[in-house]
């Protein structure tokens, strides 16, 4: 039966890519246009539906890769595969502001194989098992540490899995669950606080006028993620999941099983018998150092210390070079401190470097399968088409309409491209112009708001998105499972979300629009509980 099941999937896979392929081909034949379209968006489409189906994400993005690569060249065979790496991963891989992410994550992933040697991991993981007694305990705790790194979300993801996988293993919480929360406390903390990375790309994006203040007035409107952060502690205290992800942790739960599927990455260090000479110390300085290196590095990029302010720094930061310079101190001083504690050898020391960049693999290669989907949809025009359909929307629609018809474009948008600061990039002057740039029309801050929420919202349902990408890293979960469970929980938040920005793009209160959303959201969810199976039904089963 499961083979029958597979090769099913396999040919409806091979359906779906030749009905793109072949509409395609007969629309270059005939004379039409398939840059500047809406065929611009059907690369990432074709990938993107194709992982979902096969459950294999790098053939299915090298495939939405090379469909967009026949699109931009007309067909021609060879000019497709020239275009495919020249033109398009090539660049990528070149770039450097992609290089600096690279770097950062083989220096974490080297990082976490220290920690793991020296002993720190296994000592906080004795720590937490006597001082978090539940499974409710241990998911606040990762959302709560989530929180807390709100600087960028890269090195949220990496750190929190790093973090909290013993602490979430040892109470049975299922590897998808934690990608969730993961991934659920990056991109959503990170676009509502006004000190991160995030902050300083909505800022750059926004010309003539206060932007940070503009970002600040914009939190209360940004619904989806002030509902997703609401989310995660209601279900961590009804003590209920719902669609996969149900599954997933009733087979943690009570079958002790973390990924329900064979897709286990599995490529952390298994370490037979923990470093006896380890404290909780040696997980949480080199955290703490890493923290504070890695901010220090940002706003050195911003030109802090040749005298620009604070928040002027962060605006001004680049994120990927200071988070490599940060990660590079950090791993300096961890290496220097665990030999002065004589919890590791120099030998096993270096030996972690080349256990990071393996551990890493995983991530990276889909990291560059999504930059090059990516390029090449930029090849095609698919910003400067969805931007032509923003500008069509202002007219013939309820003003007030406008807030929630930005928040799904932007959910489109993210969700194509994998990319939230593409999205709002784009899409977030286009909305200043349309209001004038003036920041006392309260309509302009909640559709700003919506741009940015809606990115984030597509950012979390995209399997090419390099933050859901950064947190299967972080969880080591396989990126299909961290997908397919997320998105029934992300859709649900969605779907409250828009209904608060057409009641928020009429009444203009945000004092009003939350606390409705916020019971809006509890309904929901209640009302989900009771149709939700139960541990004693799973147990029958």
């Amino acid at each position: 039966m499961g083979n029958k099941k597979g090769a099913l999937r396999w040919i409806f896979a091979a359906v779906w890519v030749a009905i793109f392929l072949i509409a395609g081909f007969i629309v270059t034949k005939t004379g039409g246009e398939l840059a500047g379209t809406a065929w611009s968006v059907v690369p990432p489409v074709v990938a993107i539906v194709l992982a979902l189906i096969t459950k294999e994400v790098y053939s299915s993005l090298f495939i939405g890769i090379f469909v967009g690569a026949l699109y931009y060249t007309n067909y021609s065979l060879w000019g497709a595969i020239d275009f495919t790496f020249t033109g398009a991963m090539v660049p990528q891989l070149t770039d450097s502001w992609n290089v600096g992410i690279l770097v950062f994550l083989v220096i974490l992933g080297a990082m976490v194989a220290l920690m793991n040697k020296a002993g720190g991991t296994a000592a906080f993981g004795r720590w937490a098992e006597n001082n978090i007694k539940s499974r409710t305990g241990a998911q606040v705790a990762a959302i709560l540490l989530g929180m807390l790194i709100f600087i960028d979300d890269y090195f949220n993801c990496l750190t929190v899995g790093s973090v909290m996988r013993p602490v979430t293993d040892k109470h049975n919480i299922s590897r998808s669950k934690l990608a969730y929360i993961i991934d659920s406390t990056a991109a959503p903390i990170c676009i509502i606080a006004p000190i991160s990375s995030w902050a300083a790309a909505v800022a750059g994006f926004v010309d003539g006028t206060d932007s940070i203040s503009l970002f600040v007035r914009a939190i209360p409107y940004n619904f989806y993620a002030l509902l997703t952060i609401l989310m995660m502690f209601i279900l961590a205290f009804l003590k209920f999941d719902y669609g996969t992800m149900n599954l997933h942790e009733m087979n943690a739960k009570l079958k002790g099983d973390l990924f329900t599927t064979h897709n286990n990455p599995a490529v952390e260090e298994k370490i037979d018998e923990p470093n006896p000479r380890g404290r909780v110390i040696d997980l949480i300085l080199p955290i703490v150092v890493l923290i504070i290196a890695c901010v220090l590095g940002m706003i050195w990029t911003g030109g802090f210390f040749d005298g620009a302010g604070f928040i002027t720094a962060f605006e001004d930061c680049d994120a990927s070079v200071g988070l490599m310079l940060g990660s590079f101190v950090a791993i300096i001083f961890t290496i220097v401190y665990y030999l002065i504690r004589r919890v590791i050898n120099f030998k096993d020391a270096m030996a972690s470097i080349p256990e990071g960049f393996k551990a890493m693999v995983p991530a990276i290669l889909i990291l560059t399968f999504a930059w090059t989907i990516k390029a090449v949809t930029d090849s095609l025009g698919c910003a400067a088409y969805i931007a032509s359909v923003v500008d069509a929307s202002k007219g013939g629609i309820l003003v007030g309409l406008l807030p929630a018809i930005i928040f799904l474009i932007a959910i489109f948008m993210a969700f194509s491209t994998g990319t939230s600061w593409g999205t709002f990039g784009l899409l977030i002057p286009i909305v200043v112009d349309l209001f004038g740039g003036n920041l006392d029309n309260e309509l302009m801050i909640i559709a700003i708001s919506a741009c940015m929420a809606g990115a984030v919202c597509g950012d979390h349902c995209s399997p090419i998105s390099d933050t859901t990408i950064m947190a299967s890293a972080g969880a080591q979960v396989d990126h299909i499972n961290h997908v397919s469970t997320q998105l029934p929980y992300a859709l649900t938040v969605a779907a409250v979300s828009f209904i608060a920005y057409i009641i928020a793009g009429f009444l203009k209160n945000a004092w009003i629009t939350l606390p409705i959303s916020i019971g809006l959201l509890i309904g929901a969810l209640l009302l989900i509980k009771l149709v939700t199976k139960s541990p004693q039904e799973f147990a029958e089963e």
